[in-house]
């Protein structure tokens, strides 16, 4: 298998469709797979023609098992002899590359994006499902906040997404013990939106995703963007913003669409800007 069949694209009714296709490795992740999942969100930011996104994997028993450490990255640059091999701020420039990109290019991205959860999601993994927008899950899917359970401390932006999601006193609970989290129970807690039997995952994933696609797609990225800046901000600072992108909004076509075809009681047809 080549790099490029590692990681399976298509683009069907406005919606990239990105598949891990590493079933015999876990589904996990190695440093250049990283690379191009954070260059594929990042491009499905800008393209015209991507209006919702579906981040998927091969074979029903894992999502994604973490990062795949087995294979090496290659240095960055070049290395002056008298370098020592793991210089100060190495692995801490590493982590601000690599996982944590790909964690900001996910929800950074103006197109909402979904993780069918195939099966299980440990690690890095568990943080795909984590900076989704939408989750559905098979009913044999599980997740699984595994760093503690090796000995690591959480990364990937697992720290800043969990206690959001389900809470502090829960994500302590998760992340200290490290137990399977079932499909169904990853629901109750809010990290997974809707669970239905394997079979139709894909189906259900696709009429999601082509119905969000087929939607005013600006307001859904400034949405977006606001549900994930009303944490952080002041309330102040949240309705300037808020203000500002109900202004942008009302410039796009899609917005004049939205009052046309009230005016004159008929579905809208958004175009996506």
């Amino acid at each position: 298998m080549t790099t490029d069949e590692e990681l399976l694209r298509h683009t069907e009714n406005g919606v990239l469709w990105l598949t891990i296709n590493r079933a015999d490795k876990g589904n996990a992740i190695p440093w250049y797979l990283r690379d191009q999942l954070i260059d594929a969100f990042r491009n499905a930011h800008w393209d015209l023609g991507t209006r919702a996104v579906v981040l998927t994997a091969s074979g029903d028993r894992h999502f994604c098992t973490g990062a795949d450490l087995s294979v090496p990255q290659p240095p960055r640059g070049e290395k002056p002899p008298e370098a020592p091999e793991r210089p100060v701020g190495g692995a801490v420039n590493m982590m601000r590359a690599g996982f944590q990109q790909l964690m900001q290019a996910m929800q950074d991205c103006e197109k909402p994006v979904i993780v069918a959860l195939n099966g299980t999601a440990a690690g890095g993994g568990a943080m795909l499902t984590l900076a989704a927008d939408l989750v559905v899950a098979a009913d044999t899917a599980k997740i699984i906040m595994v760093f503690v359970r090796r000995g690591l401390v959480p990364d990937a932006g697992v720290a800043y997404l969990l206690p959001r999601i389900v809470g502090m006193h829960k994500a302590k609970e998760l992340v200290f013990f490290g137990d399977d989290i079932p499909a169904a129970e990853a629901e109750r807690l809010g990290i997974v939106n809707k669970v239905v039997p394997a079979a139709d995952l894909h189906a259900t994933a696709k009429e999601w995703a082509e119905r969000l696609a087929s939607g005013p797609t600006k307001a859904i990225g400034w949405s977006k963007k606001l549900l994930h800046d009303a944490s952080e901000l002041s309330r102040r600072d949240l309705l300037e913003e808020e203000a500002m992108l109900v202004e942008l909004n009302a410039m796009t076509e899609d917005s004049q669409e939205g009052v046309a075809s009230f005016r004159e009681r008929r579905p809208p047809a958004w175009r996506g800007w």
